[in-house]
């Protein structure tokens, strides 16, 4: 495993990689001891773009460690567009299973922001939001996404 720290406008960031894959990214400074991959270097420079307003999506390999249905629910998190939010009940009613479920699969994402749990919302307001910072961090990135829409 390799991984980068990074500053983000809502916190720092490690990116972690194993065999050329985004595994995870963390809240916080991690130290790395290894030379940095192309991998992080990549996913390091797409979330910079995205931080800046210059990008919308992330083009990496992605490999986050979940069960299948997990899985799953992360795949089609990242069917939301950018600048967008669906509620629990529409991401469950698209992978097939009820909204808790949803809501937990979001808080074991092991890949936020790039896996963007934080474009999943309740039905009455904006649901939860495990990474740190909790609903600021989530509604700073909400807030960056839709101010990012109106540029584009």
């Amino acid at each position: 495993m390799r991984q980068f720290s990074t500053s983000t406008p809502v916190g720092p960031v490690s990116v972690e990689e194993t065999d050329g894959h985004i595994v995870r990214i963390s809240w916080g400074y991690a130290e790395s001891v290894e030379p940095i991959s192309l991998v992080i270097r990549q996913a390091v420079a797409q979330l910079n773009d995205y931080f800046h307003g210059d990008s919308t999506a992330f083009d990496l390999p992605l490999a986050p460690a979940g069960s299948a249905f997990q899985q799953r629910v992360w795949l089609a998190m990242c069917e939301i567009p950018h600048g967008e939010t669906w509620t629990y009940g529409k991401l469950a009613a698209r992978v097939k299973t009820a909204p808790r479920a949803v809501g937990k699969a979001c808080a074991a994402n092991p890949i936020p922001i790039i896996i963007p749990c934080h474009r999943v919302v309740a039905a009455d307001g904006i649901g939860g939001y495990s990474g740190s910072g909790s609903l600021k961090t989530k509604s700073a990135l909400l807030d960056l996404e839709n101010r990012n829409a109106r540029l584009i």
